[in-house]
């Protein structure tokens, strides 16, 4: 199921999400930005406004992608920057 919703996420380019910030439900569009790393291309899912960390995390781990705020970046568990390399 992670690897559907992570294939969709990097054809499309965006994904709408159904996430709870302060109290309430809101439907969120992350965009997928490709940053440069020594080993390639990473596609990280960019959200302009803050997010509660276990969102952040849900998110992650829903799509298996690494998720960049503008106060952190969440990379699904047991995987790493260079996991995500060429992708």
């Amino acid at each position: 199921m992670g690897e559907e919703k992570q294939k969709e996420a990097l054809t499309k380019g965006e994904i709408s999400v159904r996430v709870k910030r302060s109290g309430m439900f809101q439907v969120l569009t992350f965009k997928v930005i490709r940053k440069d790393t020594p080993l390639g291309k990473v596609p990280f899912l960019s959200l302009d406004r803050m997010l509660d960390l276990s969102e952040l995390m849900r998110i992650s781990e829903d799509y298996r992608l690494p998720v960049e705020t503008p106060n952190m970046k969440i990379f699904p568990r047991g995987k790493k920057e260079t996991d995500f390399a060429g992708i």
